[in-house]
């Protein structure tokens, strides 16, 4: 049998476990990657809400994943805590995050892995290679947060200051990573706006401007052209805070980046195989513009 009729053969089974996951992107962007990859790649939801059940049900939908023969899973919104006791193994960076989203079946284990972090290091590296992270303000510090709070240090940001409606939280997010990142500067909450007047750039990681959630996660006015601006809403592409830091010049970063990243590297754990990325980016903007 010739390489390329071996290739054609294979069979991918995943799954994206988590609540209200009806509109997510992903099952199309794996499945049409697998099938430019020459690989029969199947992608399902389990939306518990759909399903009518709790994360209290993640032990036994792991269980029915593994004895079907998936290859692994992704993980969401409730479940990036919860599903942590259920694996076998960590990835390092799952492991300093406390948060899973990408699962993979392997040799009788169940090994956690974060493609969130990374996704967003990518995006950023890809589409803001020479912004200056000296002082940087992010918005939100729940499981998106944190990833990306992390992606920020590990690119080499020297201050980091955290604001979130959960202050205790935004204080505990800091609080972990000032240990994590000793070597910069990270804290929480006080003046937004005066953070804003000396940051170098802005984080978004809030729900705030999603289709389901528009608006603005803060005061236009507290932007400033000498920001640059990262969303990680994706949902959709050009969200209002988007539009805003672009009317007054601001460099932005979409997060369409990050969706795509995420499940770049996703893919290659759950394959092996090296997606494109240029690719899956393409296919996501004619998903959202459908």
């Amino acid at each position: 049998m010739s390489a390329a009729m071996h290739r054609s053969t294979r069979s991918i089974v995943v799954g994206l476990i988590g609540s209200g996951i009806g509109g997510s992107l992903s099952p199309a962007m794996h499945e049409e990657e697998g099938r430019q990859q020459g690989l029969a790649y199947v992608y399902r939801r389990i939306d518990l809400e759909a399903l009518g059940l709790s994360p209290n049900a993640l032990p036994d939908l792991l269980t029915a994943a593994e004895r079907m023969g998936f290859d692994g899973l992704n993980i969401t919104y409730p479940c990036k805590q919860t599903v942590i006791p259920l694996l076998d193994e960590l990835s390092d960076d799952a492991r300093a995050l406390g948060a899973v989203n990408t699962v993979r079946f392997e040799g009788g284990k169940r090994i956690g892995h974060n493609t969130d972090w990374s996704g967003f290091k990518r995006s950023f590296e890809h589409g803001l290679p020479d912004a200056s992270l000296e002082r940087v303000v992010q918005l939100g510090a729940g499981g998106a947060g944190a990833a990306v709070a992390h992606a920020a240090l590990a690119m080499g940001a020297a201050r980091l200051t955290l604001f979130d409606v959960d202050e205790t939280r935004a204080t505990s997010l800091a609080t972990e990573l000032q240990c994590r990142f000793p070597a910069a500067a990270v804290g929480s909450g006080g003046s937004l706006e005066s953070a804003l007047r000396e940051a170098t750039g802005l984080i978004h990681a809030t729900p705030t401007g999603m289709a389901k959630l528009p608006g603005m996660p803060l005061p236009a006015q507290l932007l400033h052209r000498e920001l640059w601006v990262a969303d990680v809403v994706y949902f959709p592409i050009r969200t209002a805070l988007i539009e805003a830091a672009e009317r007054i010049g601001c460099r932005t970063l979409t997060g369409g980046g990050m969706a795509v990243y995420q499940a770049v590297d996703a893919f290659r754990l759950f394959t092996g195989v090296e997606p494109d990325a240029a690719r899956m980016f393409a296919h996501l903007q004619a998903l959202l513009a459908r």
